[in-house]
């Protein structure tokens, strides 16, 4: 699982990506269709059309990370299935944890208390 010691705001990128893109691709898809700031330290999930890998972008104040899965039996919950096109999907670090693992609940109910301000 990817660490924090803060709580993280997680925003998944709600069509398929060509997941050959690398930091400046997906720093881009950021920038221009999310229109959120990469380096703000939030993650951001991207997922391939099969449904078979993941990527996260994320600041950690240094330079920018990917983190990658390929699940080799099973596919990701598929997150776009539910909502328009252009829509941003928000996850708790507790769903973003769960999604690695391949959980087919993510996206489909809540499995997070709403988060606090």
């Amino acid at each position: 699982m990817i660490g924090s010691t803060r709580a993280i705001r997680v925003w998944a990128w709600p069509q398929p990506v060509d997941l050959r893109k690398g930091y400046n691709g997906l720093y881009a898809l950021v920038i221009d269709q999310l229109e959120m700031d990469p380096l703000s330290g939030d993650y951001f999930l991207f997922v391939n059309r099969r449904r078979s890998s993941c990527k996260v972008l994320h600041w950690d104040g240094t330079g920018l990370c990917i983190y990658m899965k390929r699940l080799e039996r099973q596919r990701f919950p598929a997150l776009w299935r539910e909502t328009t096109e252009g829509g941003t999907i928000a996850l708790t670090s507790t769903e973003l944890a769960l999604f690695i693992e391949g959980s087919s609940e993510v996206g489909y109910r809540s499995l997070s208390p709403p988060a606090t301000r």
